[in-house]
């Protein structure tokens, strides 16, 4: 039947390398068996040693893309990577709510796994207030956990806590991805609580690897590409979690500094 095949939709920025953004979300879709579509929110030029410029695609391009792919396809799931500003959070907004294309999945890109602040305060403002409680599962990294619930976590306990804060702000379903230091970690550990109430914790070894570039796109991606496909929340988040530990451990030698995670693996 037309419009049969599972397929799934990133809003999100061009990355030049192919290691993270739009391009990871693709690959994973592709691994995943979902037929991927994109709305291109910007691009960015950079390879393994850095981000070297960008543009911002114009809101009259995004609100078309948005309503090509409604016009045509049948988008089972959808997720948001990273949106540049509070202007580019309110179309995307603003073109989710107009057009039907599944659950959300948000990748809150505001915080660097390192730390590093991505967000100006006034767009996460905007997320927290309009995209959060689109979203039917939410992937925060412990920082952007912390910028989210303006707490800071200091234990298992805290994590849980501001998980719970997350639901009380519209998201239905959490994962937070455990905090992890070269040279101080051994073990990786996300946590997830769910709309149902049931939460639990999800333990993995941590792999010292400059090759790791899209890892929260990827998991993103794949709870996406997974909900497409009809597979329920919980085996989703298991499913993209194993997925993209994977893809870590067997990894492949692309670029020559920060590279790729492995899709095939």
């Amino acid at each position: 039947m037309v419009n049969d095949f599972p397929q799934a939709l990133t809003i999100a920025g061009s990355d030049s390398d192919g290691s993270a953004g739009m391009q990871a979300d693709l690959h994973t879709f592709f691994v995943r068996k979902t037929y991927g579509t994109s709305v291109i929110t910007a691009c960015v030029a950079g390879n393994s040693y850095g981000i070297h410029d960008s543009v911002t695609m114009p809101e009259h391009f995004i609100n078309q893309e948005f309503k090509d792919l409604a016009d045509d396809f049948k988008i089972r799931a959808a997720k948001t990577g990273m949106l540049d500003d509070t202007n580019m959070i309110n179309i995307v907004v603003n073109n989710y709510k107009k057009y039907d294309f599944g659950p959300l999945i948000v990748d809150p890109v505001i915080v660097t796994k390192h730390g590093n602040m991505l967000l100006k305060q006034d767009a996460l403002k905007t997320l927290k207030e309009r995209l959060l409680p689109l979203a039917t599962v939410i992937t925060p990294n412990f920082y952007e956990a912390e910028k989210l619930t303006d707490k800071e976590i200091k234990s298992d306990n805290d994590i849980e806590q501001a998980a719970k804060e997350l639901i009380k702000m519209g998201a239905k379903n959490v994962i937070i991805k455990g905090k992890h230091i070269a040279g101080e970690t051994d073990k990786v550990r996300d946590y997830v609580l769910l709309e149902s109430g049931k939460d639990f914790w999800i333990d993995g070894p941590y792999y010292n690897t400059t090759h790791k570039n899209g890892t929260g796109d990827s998991l993103s991606a794949a709870i996406t590409a997974e909900i497409a496909k009809g597979t329920d929340i919980e085996q989703a988040i298991r499913i993209a979690d194993e997925y993209v530990d994977r893809a870590i451990k067997n990894g492949i030698e692309v670029g020559h500094k920060f590279g790729p995670i492995n899709h095939w693996s």
